[in-house]
This record gives C-alpha cells, sequence and structure tokens, in this order.
C-alpha cells in the first residue's frame, strides 16, 4: 500500500488497507485461509443518519440464548472521515460483540469529500439517537447502549455524549475511543517523533483534513479538536487505547488529562511497539488481543452497572 498523502480519494478508497495486510500475514503464518472471527449473526441494516438513510452493520454475539435482550454498542470505524467503510473495519465489531456481549451497529457515516464537516459528526449522532430507539427490533436494550470507535470514528464516538448532554439525549453508559482524533495540534511530541509512521503519519492526517473540512479553520471546530475546545464535563466513563508509534499518541494523553481534571473517570492504556491500526489484528498481533480484553473489560462493567 502506497502512503495515503500520495493518493487520489479514489485510490485511497480501493487500495490495499491493514485489515487486508494483517489477513496475508495470518495466512502466512498458519498456511490456512483467513476467517473471520466467529459471531452469532451478521446482518445488513439500515439506520437513520443525519440527512437520510445509512448503511449499518449488526453483529450478535456467539454462545448468547435466544430472547436475550442485549446491551448495544453503536460503533464508528476509521478513515480520517474519507475513506475505509464497515467491511474494511469488520475485525473490530467482531471481537466487541464476543468481548462484552453485546449487539454491534457498525454504523458507515458520509465521508468527505463528497460530504463535508460536519456531516460526518451529524449522522454520528443521529444514528446513535435512532439505534438507542429502535434497539429492540434487532433484540437490543436501548437503555444500555455505549459508543466505540477507531482513529476518526474515536473522535465521532467521543463526541456523541457531548451532544447528548447538550442535547439531551438519552447517555450512553460508557466511551471506547481507540486512538482516536482528538485535537488539531499538528505539533505535538507524537506528531514529531512519528511523523512518517505507517500506516498514519502526519501528511496523511493533512490529506484526510483536507478532504473532510471544507477550509483549515474548521480544525479548531470543538468537535475535531476536542482537547482544544470542547466542555467535557458530565460525560460517561471513557475507555482509551493508545498506541506508541501514531502520531495521535500525545493528544490521546491530553484528553486522558482533561476528561479527569473534568472529573470523569478515565481508563487509560498504552501499547508499546504497535501502530495506529493495530487495534482490529489480533489474529496477528498479540497486542491487539490484549487491547481487546481490556475493552471488553471496560464494557462489560459498564453494561453490569
Amino acid at each position: 500500500a502506497k502512503p495515503v498523502h500520495t493518493l487520489t480519494v479514489e485510490e485511497a478508497r480501493t487500495q490495499p488497507t491493514p485489515a487486508d495486510a494483517a489477513k496475508v500475514v495470518a495466512e502466512e503464518k498458519t498456511g490456512k485461509p483467513a476467517v473471520p472471527e466467529a459471531v452469532g449473526k451478521v446482518e445488513d441494516i439500515k439506520v437513520d443518519g443525519a440527512a437520510g438513510q445509512l448503511d449499518a452493520r449488526a453483529y450478535w454475539p456467539a454462545g448468547v440464548a435466544a430472547g436475550t435482550a442485549l446491551p448495544v454498542i453503536v460503533y464508528f470505524h476509521g478513515g480520517g472521515w474519507v475513506i475505509a467503510n464497515l467491511d474494511v473495519y469488520d475485525a473490530s465489531p467482531r471481537a466487541l460483540a464476543n468481548q462484552a456481549k453485546a449487539l454491534v451497529v457498525s454504523v458507515h457515516y458520509r465521508q468527505g469529500p463528497e460530504d463535508k464537516f460536519p456531516a460526518a459528526h451529524d449522522d454520528a449522532v443521529a444514528a446513535y439517537s435512532y439505534i438507542v430507539d429502535n434497539a429492540q427490533k434487532w433484540g437490543g436494550n436501548g437503555a444500555k447502549v455505549a459508543l466505540a470507535g477507531e482513529s476518526a470514528g474515536g473522535n465521532l464516538a467521543l463526541n456523541v455524549p457531548i451532544a447528548a448532554r447538550d442535547q439531551k439525549l438519552t447517555a450512553p453508559l460508557t466511551v471506547l475511543a481507540v486512538y482516536p482524533v482528538a485535537g488539531s495540534d499538528l505539533t505535538t511530541k507524537s506528531y514529531v517523533d512519528n511523523q512518517n509512521a505507517v500506516p498514519l503519519g502526519k501528511a496523511d492526517i493533512g490529506w484526510f483534513v483536507g478532504h473532510y473540512l471544507k477550509s483549515m479553520d474548521e480544525a479548531k471546530d470543538k468537535r475535531i479538536d476536542i482537547v482544544g475546545g470542547a466542555d467535557l464535563s458530565g460525560l460517561p466513563p471513557v475507555t482509551i487505547v493508545a498506541a506508541e508509534i501514531d502520531p495521535l499518541n500525545t493528544e490521546g494523553v491530553t484528553l486522558r488529562d482533561k476528561l479527569k481534571a473534568a472529573g470523569n473517570d478515565v481508563s487509560y492504556e498504552n501499547w508499546n511497539g504497535v501502530t495506529h491500526e493495530f487495534f482490529g489484528m489480533a489474529a496477528v498481533v498479540a497486542d491487539a488481543k490484549a487491547a481487546q480484553d481490556f475493552s471488553g473489560a471496560a464494557l462489560r462493567k459498564a453494561f453490569r452497572n
């Protein structure tokens, strides 16, 4: 795969992904075709976004008795608000469904450059609200809902409880933010240390933001620059998964500290020696399994309370 910042949007959307790479490594390691983690059931569904219906995918966990009203996780995939889709980020929802014994609904929000900021952010809030209200039609419990997201999707997952608080929507029980975009300062220590990191470097982030935002002035919007501008008071518990070799590492630490300073419960774990995108690679990266276990424990705890 080539660095995203060297490609057109169409090229970036169609080139091999980190998920493809993980599959190849798994097949080389085992000598067998890589198969996704087994869950109880997977079904493509539609949910309401802010401007029409969105594609989504529901994952039911393995080993749960029929008729059980399951807790629900609303999941937002990564891809810089520009690339990737439900297929690229298939491994994480499967793992979270089984880990948390929950119904996971992975939402494919609108993306730039076709739909500029705040389209994805508006879709995230609308889809969350719709899933809370309609959880029972998929066997979910709308009173027990969590949020999860990776990278740009982690940013969306963090924005939903802020919007829920401000718009008087049902509050989620917890948020799992996996190496989220949480700031717009491109001069932090981790941006300097990891500016040429793979699969996500500094120039790649500039490319993503350039295709999603209408202008760079919007990078200071509190929905993008959460650590710089957002009111973080009165939020549910947040779990942050961080990767050492990641331009976003420093803003993850800042996010942790600002959430704590605002009086919230925060669980934070940083995995050394791994890159952005490691979370969905449990088939080939031992630390990914550890990060999924850590995340699953936090979700189960929130659903028990």
